[in-house]
């Protein structure tokens, strides 16, 4: 399979800026899970590859309320 340069020009960008995205929101849900001594959320997110929305998800909506 080749890529021509213009393939590449958008795609290595897209990819890194994909997996920046999902490093920041998976990040952010496995410390508020394990602050919150949630652990099937702990383990399902850092499982789970899902770019991310995954993680919004559980702080948008199952995180603990302080």
């Amino acid at each position: 399979m080749e890529f021509d340069m213009v393939t590449l020009v958008w795609f290595i960008p897209t990819i890194l800026a994909l997996a920046v995205w999902q490093v920041v929101w998976k990040g952010f849900g496995l410390w508020h899970a394990a602050r919150n001594k949630q652990l099937p959320w702990f383990m399902v997110i850092l499982i789970f590859n899902t770019v991310g929305i995954l993680s919004i998800v559980y702080l948008k909506f199952f995180q603990k309320k302080r």
